[in-house]
C-alpha cells in the first residue's frame, strides 16, 4: 500500500479534540409516506439522559412509537442515528425516516462508494497496491523473463554501510514498468538501513540528517509498530528492514499532478514478501519501504527539501511498516488473506498517531505533525458521514472514510485496552493483526462483542464523547481524544481547513417533522436531532425502505436513539 500526501496548512493538535457531521437527504418533489403501523411498532424505553437503544426495523411498515414528553417543564432532546450495522464492505441500502405525519419528504439522493474517479493520481496508485495486494498481483503484467523455480534471491548478511546494491522499483502507478537502480547504504541501525539513490539530485539529506533518520526509524518507530501490531516477516535473513529513497518514487507524479493532486511520500510493495512472486525477477525478495528522495531544486517532479523529508517520511514509514506487518502476519505465519481493506487501512493511520504519541508530553510539534492528517480525515468523515462507508470496499476509500476507520480502530482500542498505557494499548492492538480473521471477524474476536453493538455505540459516541452538559455513558466515550476542543482548536487556528468548530452538526426538528431519505452505506450513519418541548405528545418514526418496504435484514439495519436531555 502507498501513503500520499496533501499539503495541509501547519497547525498544532492538543492532545485533546473533536468529532462530527452534517447529513440529509436532497432533492425535490413530494413523496408518498406510508402511515406507520402503530399496531406492529416497538415502544421505544428511555427513561431517563444518557439510556440508548438500537431498534431494528419492524417489517411490514412498523413504528418506532416515542411516548410523551410528562413533565410540564423540561424539554426532551433525542440523537437519532440511522445505520446499517453490518461489516459487509461496500453494502448499501435505500431507506426512509420520517415522522408520523404525513407530508412531503426528500426525494432520495444517490449516494454510495467514492468513484474511482474521485481520488487524485496519488490515491489511485495506493488504491491499485492495495487491491493487487488481495489479488496476489494478478494484474500485474507478466515477468518479461522468469528465472528458474527455486533461484529466488539467497539469505544475505545484513548490510553495512557503503554497500552498493541494485533495486526493482516499480516506475508506474499501474506497475507497467519496473526501473533499476542503484543505490547505496548511507546508515545501518539495528533493524533499520537506509539506501539512497546513486543518482539523487543534489542538495539531499545530510549524513548528520540521515543517521538521525535511521536512529529514529530503529529505535523509536520499529520498537513502536512490532510492539503495536507484531514482527515483520524477514524473508532475505538480513535481520532489517531497508528504507530506499530513490527518485523513482518523486517521479511516479508529474510536477503539475504533483501540485494539483498531491504526491506519494513512500509506500510498501507486498509483491516483494509475497511467496507468490519468490522467483519473480522484478521484485526484492526481502522488506523494502520505498521512499521518495530530497529534490529541492524540483528536478525530477515537485520540490521537496531535505527539513521537508525529515518531517514527512518518519510518519509514511509508521504507516507502511505496519501494512509489512499485517501482511505477515496474515498471508505468510498464517497462510490466510490480507486483512480488511478498511479494517487495515485504520490500523496504519492508528500507527501514525501512536508515533506523535510517542514523542508526547515534550514534543507537542511532532505530536501535532503525526497527528494532523488523521484529524483531517475525520474531519471530512464526520462532516459527511450520510455520503461515507466505514466498511469501505473495493480500494482503500476516501480520505474521509480512512478518517472512519482511524476513529473506529481509536474507539474500540479505548473501549477495550486494559488501562491507557502504551503496553495496554499494544496488548490489544496485537489481538486485531495476529490472527487470521479479517475485518469485523477479527474485530468480534478481539473484542468479545458483537459488531453491530460496536458499530451502534461508535455511531452515538462520535457525537456524545465530550458533548458539553451531557455525561456520555462509559461505553459511548473516547477515553484518548476530546475531539470537541480539537477541532475547536483547529478552527481557530485554521478555519479554511477546518471551518466548523465541530464537523458533525445534525439537523434539528420536533418528531413529526423528521424527514430522512437517500442511502445507508456499511458501517455508517446518517444523524438527527429530535426535540421534544414540555408536556408535549408522542410520536412515530417510520425507518423502512423506500414507500415502507422492509430493509434487508442481512445489512442489520438499525435505529439508534440516544436521550441527551
Amino acid at each position: 500500500m502507498g501513503r500520499s500526501v496533501k499539503r495541509i496548512r501547519w497547525v498544532t493538535v492538543a492532545a485533546l479534540g473533536a468529532v462530527a457531521a452534517c447529513d440529509g437527504g436532497s432533492g425535490s418533489g413530494p413523496v408518498p409516506v406510508p402511515a406507520c403501523n402503530t399496531t406492529a411498532g416497538q415502544t421505544l424505553n428511555l427513561p431517563g439522559v444518557g439510556a440508548y437503544q438500537a431498534l431494528p426495523p419492524l417489517a411490514n411498515a412498523g413504528c418506532m412509537i416515542f411516548p410523551g414528553n410528562p413533565s410540564p417543564t423540561s424539554p426532551v432532546e433525542y440523537l437519532v442515528v440511522a445505520q446499517l450495522a453490518t461489516d459487509s464492505p461496500g453494502a448499501s441500502a435505500k431507506y426512509l425516516l420520517d415522522g408520523d405525519t404525513l407530508h412531503p419528504v426528500l426525494a432520495a439522493q444517490e449516494t454510495g462508494a467514492i468513484s474511482r474517479g474521485d481520488l487524485g493520481l496519488p490515491e489511485r496508485f495506493h488504491d491499485f497496491l492495495r487491491l493487487q495486494e488481495r489479488s496476489h498481483w494478478a494484474g500485474l503484467p507478466p515477468a518479461p523473463s522468469a528465472v528458474a523455480p527455486g533461484s529466488a534471491r539467497a539469505s544475505s548478511p545484513p548490510p553495512v554501510v557503503g554497500d552498493v546494491r541494485s533495486f526493482s522499483v516499480c516506475a508506474t502507478v499501474t506497475c507497467s514498468s519496473f526501473q533499476t537502480v542503484s543505490a547505496t547504504a548511507k546508515t545501518v541501525n539495528g533493524h533499520a538501513a537506509i539506501f539512497v539513490d546513486n543518482a539523487a539530485p543534489a542538495g539531499g539529506l545530510t549524513q548528520a540528517g540521515l543517521d538521525s533518520l535511521g536512529v529514529l526509524f530503529d529505535s523509536r518507530l520499529y520498537a513502536l509498530d512490532t510492539t503495536a501490531f507484531g514482527r515483520e516477516s524477514d524473508i532475505d535473513g538480513n535481520t532489517v528492514v531497508i528504507v530506499l529513497m530513490t527518485n523513482v518514487v518523486n517521479k511516479l507524479v508529474t510536477q503539475q499532478q504533483c501540485t494539483s493532486q498531491g504526491f506519494v511520500a513512500g509506500f510498501f510493495f507486498g509483491a516483494d514478501i509475497d511467496p507468490a512472486f519468490a522467483t519473480d525477477p522484478r521484485v526484492n525478495h526481502g522488506e523494502v519501504f520505498y521512499s521518495i528522495v530530497a529534490d529541492p531544486d524540483g528536478t525530477l517532479s515537485c520540490a521537496h527539501s531535505a527539513s521537508q523529508l525529515e518531517r514527512l517520511v518518519p510518519v509514511t514509514f509508521v504507516h507502511e511498516f505496519q501494512h509489512m506487518i499485517s501482511y505477515n502476519q496474515h498471508v505468510l505465519l498464517r497462510g490466510g488473506e490480507p486483512q480488511a481493506l478498511w479494517l487495515d487501512e485504520g490500523l496504519s493511520h492508528f500507527a501514525e498517531e501512536l508515533g506523535g504519541r510517542s514523542f508526547l508530553p515534550a514534543d507537542q510539534a511532532s505530536f501535532s505533525r503525526y497527528a494532523i492528517g488523521n484529524l483531517f480525515n475525520a474531519y471530512r468523515y464526520l462532516d459527511s458521514t450520510g455520503t461515507r462507508f466505514l466498511i469501505f470496499s473495493g480500494g482503500i476509500g476516501s480520505l474521509a472514510e480512512r478518517g472512519a476507520a482511524w476513529l473506529f480502530v481509536r474507539y474500540i482500542t479505548d473501549q477495550f485496552r486494559a488501562d491507557t498505557t502504551f503496553a495496554a494499548t499494544a496488548a490489544f492492538t496485537r489481538t486485531l493483526v495476529q490472527t487470521p480473521l479479517v475485518g469485523g471477524a477479527a474485530v468480534v474476536n478481539a473484542t468479545g462483542t458483537s459488531f453491530a453493538t460496536l458499530a451502534g455505540r461508535w455511531v452515538l459516541a462520535n457525537y456524545v464523547s465530550d458533548l458539553p452538559g451531557f455525561n456520555a455513558p462509559p461505553e459511548l466515550r473516547y477515553t484518548s481524544w476530546s475531539f470537541r476542543v480539537t477541532y475547536a482548536s483547529l478552527n481557530g487556528q485554521s478555519p479554511t481547513t477546518f471551518p466548523k468548530p465541530f464537523p458533525l452538526t445534525p439537523a434539528a426538528s420536533g418528531g413529526s417533522a423528521v424527514s430522512q431519505s437517500g442511502t445507508l452505506n456499511a458501517g455508517s450513519g446518517v444523524y438527527a436531532l429530535v426535540q421534544q418541548g414540555p408536556a408535549q405528545p408522542g410520536f412515530t418514526l417510520l425507518f423502512s425502505g423506500p414507500g415502507g418496504a422492509a430493509l434487508p435484514a442481512s445489512l442489520v439495519p438499525r435505529l439508534n436513539v440516544l436521550r441527551i436531555r
